[in-house]
């Protein structure tokens, strides 16, 4: 695995003259105008119910210009056509209304595709990263990113690098995973597909830093993290996306750390973001973040001094509206409480990235072209690969699955994800995000699938829901456990329904049939299946049918009673539009599963935190009631095939501090179905200066491999890649005895082989190495 990086062709040239044109804009804006370009305005401010340009709000909010368009198509609930078209008229409007003719730049959500009308629904995040892919994503971000051109937007609100540790937190499936390693590759891919190189759409990493740290598994909560464990862990994949994957823009997170709310912390986004990485993107506010400053932190008295703290700690556009920066930033300049410069550096940051994205030229798209990228073969085809890739096998005792289809009579399909479209998806998906409203989508839900192969193969279907995702009503349960006494197998789809939620809590949700539980907002003290599914499911497995549970859902659920009494195991987590093809290509053998997980799945919630990465003492001790280890192994999934390893070989057992080690190991397909496998490369040091993760993941590839067939799978290290913060929190490569550790999991290791670091160094911004160079061989010479 290896994120692919800028091409290294010079582009001096080229920003030589863009910032000649920044600078002589900058020079003719007056001070009212260079605050507009730092603020925001969103659609439900500019549209009518109609969708149409309300003429009288554009000219009250667009008169000086503006930084951003918030949303146009997807807040708009705009076709691409329309979508295309208002953009397009607010961007003439810019230019030809205004009086330097200074372009805005559209950016809408993307986090599992465009979220807007008729945007192609991938898999939700936690998906994709099972898939182990980097290059897989960068493809389905290059159809997300045709999308966004297609309807003139230039940025995009993605991806989320948060490193996922707290399994409460809802917006787990927003994310890759609890390994910083992990996180930063799949990252790399997601920006590389929507970037291009550079003349695509801008995408934002978000949300910098520590987001998923929140006290009390909260979102926007605060975090309490030591500076060594918040550079190496939750910064660590936002550094290697900024270094490696040129990334255009960072959103600041909302929480505090430390007592310091990241949007006004200059050390975050101005001394290390800007100064020790070298970014010179624009930093986006999460929304309503700069606002927070006062009504959520405290730490502002009012709009105006929340505006000056962003704006100096290094925040260039307030989204999604301009509440804070503004008149505001005008009157502090004016009273002497602002510095003009601090404005200028970021109008210049916003200006050089409109220039970079050509808007300063021609802002306008083919509104007539606008729906061609949409609902096309190719992008159907493409989710349904993600979603079967995606698929994790937990368990399969007795090798229930895969089901043969000529061999079945009957199937019971049972639970509440079997049959509802808008169960598929994450919270940020258009149908998903706004679950009060029925939005028509096309989809392929699991029951489709099923009853598809059931004309295919003769056999017969039955379905019942059984019960609902929340709630505690049974009278489903019997209805469920009849359809399973009749059927050769019973398949339960089962989970946590996926949404944004910020409305109020009240008592009486637990009574509710379909509360969200997943998702933006929705953060749970209790990780098991919501409602009465684990019950349902303990009724169907009583009728003595083989059951297999699939868990459609965005967080993993604490299972460990349902994995002692089913047979299979199978986690689909948020699979997208087609993600019941997916999920029923795997169950019938037609897609060898190859997912592996990217979180640890626990057996309770009192486990937490039970990353694989811990630190011996943590990872070691023991509960009164039950064990430390999670009940599934990050990085663990299961293949209808063999995979066997052979000795893990390395090129030297001496490394330099500067050096680079080459490992090598040979993966056999020893079974008799083709299939994908994940190899996992781990580094443990042995006796380090302080206490250490027990081992850390510093390598991958997703190998293809026949019946039979043999591969070569070659890890080239660099030292630096086993640096660490060492007392002083400088980054240094420490002396002293290493191990090598490859498996199929980071509990399943296979094959272990020590080495040396002969000395100690420190490593300097530009000497550090992101990511692990892999090469895949045809077999042992």
């Amino acid at each position: 695995m290896q994120p692919s990086s800028d091409s290294g062709v010079s582009k001096a040239p080229a920003e030589q003259r863009i910032e000649s044109r920044v600078n002589s804009l900058i020079q003719e804006l007056t001070l009212a105008e260079k605050a507009a370009q730092l603020g925001s305005v969103n659609a439900d401010k500019l549209l009518n119910e109609s969708g149409e340009l309300d003429e009288e709000a554009v000219s009250d909010h667009l008169s000086n210009g503006i930084g951003h368009l918030t949303r146009i198509g997807g807040e708009g609930s705009l076709p691409p056509s329309e979508a295309a078209e208002r953009t397009n008229e607010l961007q003439t409007y810019l230019r030809e209304e205004t009086r330097l003719g200074i372009p805005a730049i559209p950016h809408e959500e993307c986090l599992s595709g465009y979220m807007g009308p008729e945007g192609t629904t991938f898999p939700q995040m936690i998906g994709m990263a099972s898939t182990w892919s980097p290059a897989l994503l960068e493809t389905v971000t290059e159809t997300i990113r045709a999308q966004l051109e297609a309807i003139g937007t230039a940025h995009a609100l993605s991806p989320v690098l948060d490193v996922a540790r707290d399994l409460r937190w809802g917006r787990v499936e927003e994310t890759f995973g609890e390994d910083p390693y992990l996180v930063a590759a799949m990252a790399c891919g997601y920006v590389d597909g929507l970037q291009g190189d550079g003349d695509g759409v801008a995408a934002t990493l978000k949300h910098f830093a520590g987001h998923a740290a929140g006290t009390g598994g909260k979102n926007r909560s605060s975090v309490s993290l030591g500076r060594r464990e918040l550079r190496e862990t939750h910064m660590f994949p936002f550094e290697a996306a900024v270094r490696t994957a040129n990334a255009e823009s960072v959103m600041n997170a909302y929480h505090d750390i430390d007592g310091i709310p990241c949007a006004s912390d200059e050390w975050l986004l101005t001394d290390v973001l800007r100064g020790e990485w070298g970014f010179d993107g624009t930093v986006v506010s999460d929304y309503y973040s700069v606002e927070y400053l006062r009504s959520e932190h405290g730490v502002a008295a009012d709009e105006r001094e929340a505006g000056i703290a962003a704006v100096e700690a290094g925040i260039d556009v307030e989204l999604p509206a301009t509440d804070c920066y503004g008149d505001h930033l005008v009157d502090a300049v004016d009273a002497g409480e602002l510095a003009e410069e601090t404005i200028d550096e970021a109008v210049r940051r916003v200006l050089r990235a409109k220039a970079r994205k050509g808007l300063l030229d021609d802002p306008t798209v083919d509104a007539d072209a606008a729906t061609e990228p949409f609902s096309t073969d190719e992008a159907r085809a493409l989710t349904e690969r993600a979603a079967r890739e995606s698929i994790t096998l937990l368990q399969n005792d007795g090798d229930l699955l895969p089901l043969v289809g000529e061999e079945t009579d009957s199937v019971a399909v049972v639970g509440p994800k079997a049959d509802d479209a808008q169960e598929l998806l994450g919270d940020y998906a258009y149908p998903a995000h706004y679950p009060e409203e029925e939005i028509e989508f096309d989809a392929t839900t699991p029951l489709d699938a099923v009853r598809a192969r059931g004309e295919e193969y003769g056999f017969e279907v039955r379905h019942e829901r059984g019960c609902t995702t929340t709630g505690p009503d049974t009278e489903g349960f019997d209805a469920a456990a009849n359809a399973a006494a009749d059927a050769d197998v019973a398949l339960a789809f089962v989970g946590a329904r996926s949404a944004v939620d910020f409305s109020d809590s009240d008592r009486d949700r637990i009574n509710k049939p379909s509360v969200a539980t997943s998702g933006e907002g929705c953060d749970v003290v209790d990780l098991g299946l919501p409602g009465v599914q684990r019950e349902l499911v303990d009724r169907v497995h009583e009728t003595g049918t083989p059951v297999a549970v699939v868990v459609v859902s965005g967080r993993p659920h604490a299972m460990e009673r349902i994995a002692a009494t089913v047979p299979a195991v199978v986690q689909a987590w948020l699979p997208g539009e087609r993600g019941g093809e997916g999920i029923a290509a795997v169950l019938f053998g037609e897609h060898n599963p190859a997912g592996h997980l990217p979180v640890s799945v626990p057996r309770t919630v009192g486990q937490l935190p039970v990353h694989y990465n811990r630190k011996p003492n943590t990872a070691t001790e023991e509960y009164v009631y039950t064990e430390s280890d999670p009940l599934y192994p990050f990085g663990h999934g299961l293949s209808y095939t063999e995979f066997t390893y052979g000795d893990l070989s390395l090129s030297t057992d001496s490394l330099p501090p500067a050096g680079t080690i080459v490992a090598d190991v040979t993966v056999e397909n020893a079974g008799d179905t083709a299939g994908d496998d994940v190899v996992q490369l781990y580094a443990s040091a042995e006796n380090p200066d302080l206490a250490r993760p027990v081992q850390e993941l510093v390598g991958f590839e997703r190998v293809s491999l026949d019946p039979g067939e043999t591969k070569r799978v070659s890890f080239a290290v660099d030292a630096s890649q086993l640096a660490y913060r060492d007392r002083n929190l400088d980054l240094v490569v420490e002396e002293g005895p290493y191990e090598f550790r490859v498996g199929h999991s980071a509990a399943d290791v296979v094959a272990t082989e020590p080495f040396e670091v002969t000395g100690t160094k420190d490593v300097s911004r530009t000497g550090r190495t992101y990511f692990t160079e892999t090469n895949v061989t045809g077999g042992a010479e």
